[in-house]
């Protein structure tokens, strides 16, 4: 499977927070107030740019791990993300290696996770309630507050070095918001932005907001981890047990809810890619990794 341009041209419009990252450091903030549209042309020549001097890898390599425990996959994200922090570090002296990109998707049993600057309050079941619903629950290192993950649900962990794209976190959430916006414009749903609300919801500004994916990511050395949430055909009932992002009074809801049907989720897989590397210039190969995550 092999997702990508080679010579081309396209434009596409979005938003993304025009101000820039704190001097000295690279940690993302889930929250952007500071929105402005923008018009972006994208040429794509090749997947191996040089820029500035440095040399920048726009290839991703996926990885589809089907149904998977939340706290392994963690684990796996990890030692990517360490795997690409360990390279750029050699770069120092070597600056003519490259940095791989690494692109997960996964279903998790379910589960409910909790971001570094969220609120224990925000989950309103006990230790033995968790239990008698077969879930689990763990406070992970992303942004944000709490989300619930589970079957139905489409999780992408985009495992990327920036600085083979561009080094701006808020342009990144905002550009990972795009791919979903338009991959539901693909089914006729009005995916938008809500101001100062990472994630994609549908009639922001009504009553009847409702959030359809989730977004917390990590960022260190320009290297991220982390990632979306989409609904597609998860059981809502799930999300009655906390109050989602810890944003009270808005509702969540799903592909299935919006279009009255199952929706095939290899297909949205398949569509969200497609938007993934052409608003990312990038070229997404699906690929097989081993023990130590060399590509087989």
């Amino acid at each position: 499977m092999l997702f990508g341009l080679g010579s081309g041209f396209a434009r596409k419009t979005g938003c993304f927070c025009g101000e820039p990252p704190k001097k000295g450091g690279s940690e993302s903030k889930e929250n952007c107030f500071n929105s402005q549209k923008f018009s972006y042309p994208i040429q794509v020549k090749s997947v191996i740019l040089f820029s500035h001097s440095k040399i920048m890898n726009k290839k991703i390599q996926l990885q589809d791990l089907g149904n998977k425990d939340y706290k392994a996959t963690w684990d796996y994200q990890e030692e990517l993300f360490k795997e690409i922090v360990d390279i750029k570090l050699e770069k120092r002296n070597a600056p003519e290696l490259l940095t791989p990109n690494f692109f997960l998707f996964v279903e998790h049993p379910h589960v409910y996770t909790l971001g570094k600057s969220g609120d224990m309050s925000n989950l309103l079941l006990s230790e033995k309630q968790l239990e008698a619903k077969g879930a689990t629950f763990y406070k992970i290192n992303r942004g944000g507050d709490i989300t619930y993950h589970g079957p139905g649900q489409i999780v992408g962990y985009p495992i990327l070095d920036l600085e083979n794209f561009f080094t701006d976190i808020h342009k990144y959430l905002r550009l990972l918001e795009e791919v979903i916006i338009l991959t539901l414009a693909e089914y006729n749903l009005t995916g938008t932005r809500s101001e100062g609300e990472t994630g994609v919801w549908l009639d922001v500004g009504t009553p009847f907001a409702r959030k359809i994916c989730a977004m917390g990511v990590r960022a260190s050395r320009w290297v991220t981890m982390h990632g979306f949430a989409l609904n597609v055909n998860a059981n809502l009932g799930y999300f009655d047990n906390i109050i989602p992002c810890g944003i009270k009074g808005k509702a969540v809801t799903s592909m299935h809810v919006e279009l009255g049907k199952e929706v095939d989720e290899a297909e949205v897989k398949a569509k969200i890619l497609k938007h993934f590397a052409v608003l990312f210039e990038a070229e997404i190969k699906a690929v097989q990794f081993n023990a130590e995550h060399s590509v087989l």
